[in-house]
């Protein structure tokens, strides 16, 4: 290489370093995009995607039973007409199959007010009105609680005065708010003994900051969804007519 063409490299070296920048991110910006009738639709996706949806509609839109009036979570202070039945669903579903399974009874039902996400409405009931009221895959679970807990379950419920669903519980609360009594059925607690109790797996795991379930005996995963429990419920019954009753009360002055 002669001192001319190595110059020409030099050259040629410098201009390209100086052309060098570099770019830094200093803003990112987005915007929404909203979906609506507005958008083109394909129609080879609409004609393959018909056949799928109307079959899902149907199925979801047939009627199982019909509800006498509207039901809704904020009916009660203690107790709901539509948290009552969702406890009631859950120990008659779920009780035979865990008897098959252990040769035991469920000694009480407990679920979250929370958990309850919609009402249900005057009139037909259907597959859909189970995905609306409860649309997350919860399931049911089984855990036997030692009297401790089943206390701290009590006060737990006391403390919170709110219509966590039960069933096959009682809890009477004096003018003051504090426990009258707490009984299955008409028998009193026996904080010395362990219970059977259903629940979700959400409350299984700590949430709604249920915190007695967290140290337990024994699980039984029944495999069967809230949601799938409310569907066989209503294809059961003909007519769906829950009350507010003294499942969870608090006498007056």
């Amino acid at each position: 290489m002669n001192y001319k063409h190595f110059a020409l490299l030099i050259c040629v070296v410098v201009v390209l370093s100086s052309c060098e920048k570099n770019f830094h991110v200093n803003k990112i910006e987005g915007k929404q995009i909203n979906i609506s009738d507005s958008l083109d639709i394909d129609q080879n996706i609409e004609d393959f995607i018909k056949p799928y949806r109307e079959h899902v509609n149907a199925n979801l839109d047939s009627v199982l039973a019909y509800a006498v009036d509207t039901y809704s979570k904020s009916d009660g202070d203690y107790n709901t007409a539509i948290g009552n039945m969702m406890a009631d669903a859950v120990y008659e579903e779920a009780n035979p199959i865990f008897k098959s399974r252990t040769g035991k009874n469920i000694d009480f039902v407990l679920l979250n007010h929370g958990g309850i996400r919609s009402i249900i409405s005057k009139g037909n009931i259907s597959k859909r009105t189970a995905y609306e009221v409860m649309p997350f895959d919860n399931s049911v679970v089984v855990t036997t609680l030692k009297g401790p807990q089943v206390r701290e379950l009590v006060k737990y419920l006391t403390k919170g005065k709110r219509a966590h669903p039960i069933s096959q519980l009682n809890i009477v609360l004096d003018a003051e708010g504090h426990i009258k009594t707490s009984s299955l059925n008409g028998t009193p607690l026996d904080f010395n003994k362990t219970y059977n109790v259903a629940t979700n797996d959400y409350l299984y795991n700590g949430g709604d900051r249920m915190d007695f379930f967290k140290t337990n005996d024994s699980l039984y995963v029944l495999n069967y969804k809230i949601r799938n429990i409310l569907i066989d419920y209503f294809t059961k019954i003909d007519t769906l007519n829950p009350v507010i009753d003294n499942r969870f009360i608090q006498l007056k002055k």
